[in-house]
């Protein structure tokens, strides 16, 4: 299987996503040229030329691609090709309305935008096979061509008449019976048995609660199909070009494909990035999204959108402040990505998104923008030949599950304002502001690795993830383990007890009695600490070995903290600076250090192979202690005992 090694040759990727079919063809040899000024050594090309290059059914033109992959190649620019196929062209869905998805109003959605097909339609897929099939036929062997991205940000749900019947059909394989239908649905409540399999519908409107395990099943479906979709594409390609690696770009911790099953069949594993330049806790998404695409890779990984400046769908969209794309372009690098690049290359004139940002904007080559884009092309440069293949190594590792997210989001909740994102990035954060590197594990991951397993919230858990947990507490490694955890089976049965009774054991706990979410104004008082969101009403067995109880109110002695050994459950979460220290405590005792002692609140340190990364997410000058003398990558400057970080700054120390 080809690598992202195999395309990097000891040099980070840098480039973006690059659409000359928007501009006049005499534009191009000035992207050549800013491209190389600004060491740009990739770029996406054809990720919505659908229209372009198939104007009418069956009728191509290639040869303005052709000219560009010429271009690029003589540039020393290489080419990662899109298939189109997010976008079909209007004439696809006019004669084949069939290929249009509908949202569960039965609404159809029209041309136009993006993202406009029926991921179940037989017409559409044999029509994105065909477009797939020229492309990779034509440009196989061109040498510009290094790498292959099929579709786009995969995010289409459909609701239509096609796609029922292909449920129906995904519905038959995984129960077999009806039977056995109706027993994982529950159907018994409401009234909802089916009797035959063309009775049963997607997850479309109802007058009242959908049925929980119907949506999630829906849910299952949606991500099988997508990922059929991107199968049928890749072997396409891949029949063509089997030295080349393939990918597709998933959505920072989206919440509609499961991405541990996707990543499985990809070759390079890749990411879109946009945090909110405005948000104090931005660079601790970042870390997150960076943290789980390298777990999901399983080593290097590709950034592959991020903005360089403001982006256009937020209601108010701010630019990034002078240096910050520069400081999160590292900390991917220092999070594990050996391909760092952008939406997109030369800022669109026309079109919905005129106003999101190009690494050559509306300025121009003048302009702040492109100029710190020259910046970092430069710094990566330096970067490449120490960094690239290089693995960054982590004791910690936070456990996430689509299938566990998909049944806890339903309506009918305790609290709607628990949500499962929400819980993941305090966790993660507590895990950060702590400096301690985690990696992300499917809860039936091998964990041996770890010394310290994290769970912020696993609402439904299978047998096999809950004996993995059993079985890493059994090993002498610590385990700390959120509230609303092993709740529910994988088919969203409650477990007996409100709780897995093997958890329960693990923990101490004898009676989960009631759950007592928290409203938006109140904390829950305990002993050393204050809880929030969430508290439940627990009555321990006598077994644990440490216990934090709550302190007044309805709950009041009852424990909110109960540790057993190695293992530790949080019925409430604590306030971030508690969380904090509470995981900072369980990875000291497990011999679990930070990547460098004494950090400013505002310092980030990650090791990444031999290298230390320090990034400065603050705006005021700080002094970092490294005990020895490094050198530091970026400057070339020797460094003993201490390295000064201005505003946004960054040093990739090597000893």
């Amino acid at each position: 299987m080809p690598h992202l090694a195999d395309v990097t040759r000891d040099r980070v990727l840098f480039g973006g996503d690059y659409n000359p079919e928007q501009w006049p063809e005499e534009t191009w040899p000035e992207d050549v040229r800013l491209m190389r000024a600004a060491g740009v050594n990739t770029v996406t090309v054809g990720v919505f030329s659908w229209s372009k290059l198939e104007p009418r059914p069956g009728v191509h033109d290639f040869g303005w691609l052709d000219r560009l992959m010429d271009l690029l190649h003589d540039g020393g620019i290489g080419v990662v090709l899109a298939t189109p196929t997010s976008s079909p062209p209007p004439w696809l869905g006019h004669l084949h309305p069939d290929t249009l998805p509908r949202d569960e109003d039965g609404r159809t959605e029209w041309w136009g935008g993006r993202q406009h097909f029926s991921h179940s339609s037989a017409t559409y897929r044999r029509h994105a096979a065909a477009i797939t099939e020229a492309l990779a036929a034509r440009y196989a062997g061109h040498p510009a061509l290094t790498l292959w991205h099929i579709n786009n940000e995969y995010c289409t749900y459909d609701h239509g008449d096609e796609a029922a019947a292909r449920f129906r059909r995904w519905l038959q394989d995984r129960y077999g019976t009806l039977d056995a239908l109706n027993t994982a649905w529950g159907t018994a409540f409401w009234s909802q048995g089916y009797g035959d399999w063309a009775e049963i519908l997607p997850a479309r409107r109802t007058h009242y609660l959908k049925n929980p395990a119907q949506v999630l099943d829906f849910r299952r479906f949606t991500s099988d199909m997508l990922l059929e979709c991107f199968v049928a594409e890749r072997d396409i390609v891949r029949r063509h070009t089997p030295h080349l690696p393939v990918t597709t770009n998933f959505m920072p911790l989206w919440s509609g494909v499961d991405a541990w099953r996707w990543a499985e069949e990809e070759d390079v594993v890749s990411v879109d990035l946009y945090p909110d330049p405005r948000d104090p806790l931005a660079a601790r998404h970042g870390a997150l999204v960076q943290d789980m695409t390298r777990s999901q890779a399983r080593g290097p990984w590709m950034l592959m959108e991020q903005a360089p400046g403001p982006v256009n769908w937020r209601g108010v969209n701010h630019p990034k402040p002078r240096g910050l794309n520069r400081l999160w372009s590292l900390q991917a690098v220092a999070r594990g990505a050996d391909a760092v690049c952008h939406f997109q290359w030369r800022q669109s004139r026309q079109g919905a998104e005129k106003f999101h940002s190009g690494m050559v904007g509306h300025a121009g080559e003048e302009g702040r923008t492109y100029q710190e884009i020259k910046r970092l092309g430069a710094d990566l440069a330096k970067l490449g030949p120490h960094v690239v293949g290089t693995r960054v190594r982590a004791d910690v590792a936070v456990l996430h599950d689509w299938h566990s997210w998909w049944a806890g989001a339903q309506d009918a909740r305790p609290s709607a304002r628990v949500d499962y994102a929400d819980v993941l990035h305090a966790w993660h954060r507590a895990l950060g502001e702590a400096h301690l590197t985690a990696d992300f594990a499917h809860p039936e991951h091998d964990l041996t690795p770890y010394k310290v397993v994290v769970v912020p919230q696993l609402y439904a858990l299978t047998d096999a993830a809950v004996d993995n947990l059993l079985a890493h507490v059994r090993r002498g490694s610590s385990l700390v383990c959120g509230f609303l955890t092993g709740v529910a089976d994988p088919d969203d049965r409650i477990r007996p007890g409100g709780m897995d009774a093997r958890l329960r054991a693990l923990f101490g706990i004898r009676t989960l009695h009631e759950w007592w979410p928290l409203q938006a104004d109140e904390t829950a008082a305990c002993d050393g600490f204050r809880g929030t969101l969430w508290s439940e009403e627990i009555e321990a067995d006598g077994t644990a070995t440490e216990t934090i109880p709550y302190k007044g109110g309805e709950l009041d002695g009852l424990p909110a903290v109960l540790r057993k050994g190695g293992a530790w459950y949080l019925s409430t979460l604590p306030e971030p600076d508690d969380l904090r220290d509470l995981l900072a405590r369980v990875a000291a005792e497990a011999g679990v250090r930070p990547a460098l002692d004494g950090l400013p609140a505002d310092v980030e340190a990650v090791r990444r192979g031999d290298l230390l990364f320090l990034l400065h997410h603050g705006r005021e000058p700080v002094t970092v202690d490294v005990p020895g003398t490094h050198r530091d990558l970026l400057t070339g400057d020797s460094v003993t005992d201490r390295v000064t970080l201005g505003r946004y700054g960054a040093a990739v120390l090597a000893r």
